[in-house]
């Protein structure tokens, strides 16, 4: 592990010194995008995008990004960031025992800090920049090339509106947020017995392996300011990602976050086995106060994931910020009355549970489908992922322990699905650009939407699944994935971290 480190510490060194050849503010930019294409609320959302610097006319000035939009992107950042710690942090704590609950907390504040510098050092360059369909080439190594010194002066990219740009450094450390609490999303099927090495080993490897390429697959293209010619449209189409030539709508990250997550967790479940004594020990919440509040605080973060994707304060972003508000609160109400006819009674846990199924759900739809899509999707949704924490997860027989797979997967999968049918004109949705030249709207049918989300769904699905593996198959030759037996009964607190959450 020493070496390890120095290692690292000297390719960081390495690529600092080497980062002195920076573009100017005013020239194109490497693509920068953002979860998904939105408009404003007089025009139809439209596909995903990458976003390069437009070209200026020589006559003109040089565009400026507005002061609005940079204040609405840096706030949706650090509401992103409050998503993972503290909110995701307390969520996954309070569903552990008490004495996992450090372990826990561990795991999201560190592999948060790990996923952030990674995405710096290489992750965006490769997710954000043209290369081929699969994935980015190298020319952000190391950010080079965001910040010029000498001038003063800052690389722009594009917005999903053309001759709109932003600091192509805010669009980074926006996206940096979704990379890093994806891993961070993963864990919760492995916690109570997984090593703490071991998640360190399988998070640089899954990230860079899956969460890299799919990010690019859905999220790359060249951004509208590209299209300047009619003829020129298919070439640029074709320096997209994969599922963005397929036409793939992903607003902000069902496919990317939530399925390539939950599908990555339930590998792990499997690979790792049942915690000891699962199904015949009592393996309670310690602190369902604790998982409130995080969910509270994931709700409220969530505002800056979804709307924050819109890139721009506009009437895209309002319309995935209510999307983002209603849906929710419609899958609480639906999970804990589905609870209440069945068990008896509604829990606090399925109220918590209801609201990220939700938020989940409408991730992908946020700003792709009206106000009747989230009425749809939240109130469906509820019911959906109950069943599948209680009788798919039954089915599975895997013991994912904090229902990653049955939450976040499959609320991402029927939140992608839905959006295709509900960003439908016809039903309340907005449509989408088919043609970036001219900024025209159009729709083909809900059928044919349906089956190019469906694609995207299963080629996510089969990539995370082999890229987990493979990750955590290199994890567990070189540590081990699981710790002993009695390091697992003691508790991870005390055995991987020396210290405890609580003292008597």
């Amino acid at each position: 592990m020493k070496k390890l480190l120095a290692i690292l510490l000297a390719a960081c060194a390495i690529g600092a010194t080497g980062s002195g050849s920076i573009a100017r503010a005013e020239e194109p930019a490497s693509p920068a995008t953002s979860a998904e294409v939105k408009t404003d609320a007089a025009a139809p959302a439209a596909v995903p995008v990458a976003a390069t610097a437009a070209e200026t006319p020589a006559a003109a000035p040089a565009l400026v990004p507005d002061k609005g939009d940079t204040a609405w992107m840096m706030m949706s950042t650090a509401l992103v960031l409050l998503m993972s710690v503290p909110a995701l942090a307390l969520f996954y704590g309070g569903l552990v025992r008490s004495k996992n609950m450090l372990s826990v907390l561990m795991q999201v504040f560190v592999v948060f800090s790990l996923i952030t510098v990674l995405w710096c050092v290489y992750g965006y360059s490769l997710a954000f920049t043209e290369g081929n369909a699969f994935i980015g080439g190298f020319d952000r190594l190391f950010l080079k090339g965001l910040f010029d010194a000498s001038t003063g002066t800052f690389a722009l990219g594009a917005t999903f509106s053309k001759a709109t740009p932003m600091y192509e450094i805010v669009f980074v450390a926006f996206q940096a947020t979704f990379a890093a609490i994806t891993l961070c999303l993963i864990f919760g099927s492995l916690v109570e017995r997984v090593k703490f090495s071991a998640i360190l080993i399988f998070s640089v490897i899954w990230f860079t392996i899956s969460y890299i390429p799919i990010a690019h697959m859905v999220w790359f293209w060249m951004g509208p300011d590209a299209y300047t010619a009619a003829n020129g449209v298919d070439a640029l189409n074709a320096k997209a990602g994969l599922l963005w030539q397929w036409g793939a709508l992903d607003f902000a990250g069902g496919t990317v976050v939530h399925i390539n997550a939950g599908v990555a967790g339930l590998v792990g479940a499997y690979m790792l086995g049942k915690r000891i004594g699962f199904g015949k020990e009592a393996m309670s919440p310690h602190s369902l106060t604790m998982t409130m509040i995080g969910a509270s605080m994931l709700w409220f973060g969530w505002f800056g994931f979804n709307a924050g994707s819109a890139l721009e304060a506009n009437g895209s972003a309002a319309l995935a910020f209510m999307n983002t508000f209603l849906a929710t609160a419609c899958a609480v109400l639906s999970w804990v009355f589905t609870e209440w006819l069945i068990k008896g009674k509604p829990s606090m846990l399925g109220a918590a549970s209801g609201a990220v199924a939700g938020l989940v759900a409408i991730t992908p739809a946020a700003g792709n489908v009206g106000i009747p899509g989230a009425f749809a999707i939240g109130f469906l949704v509820g019911p959906l992922c109950f069943w599948g924490v209680t009788g798919l997860k039954k089915m599975l027989k895997a013991d994912d322990a904090l229902d990653v797979f049955g939450v976040h997967a499959l609320g991402g999968i029927f939140g992608a699905l839905m959006t295709g049918v509900f960003n439908a004109p016809s039903l309340g949705g907005p449509g989408f650009y088919n043609n970036w030249f001219d900024m025209q709207a159009g729709y083909g049918s809900i059928l044919d939407q349906v089956l190019i989300q469906a694609k995207a769904v299963g080629l996510t699905v089969v990539w995370t699944a082999v890229s987990a593996f493979i990750a955590f198959k290199i994890a567990d030759i070189m540590v081990g994935l699981r710790v002993s037996e009695d390091e697992e009964r003691e508790g991870l607190d005390i055995t991987s971290h020396g210290e405890v959450a609580y003292h008597d």
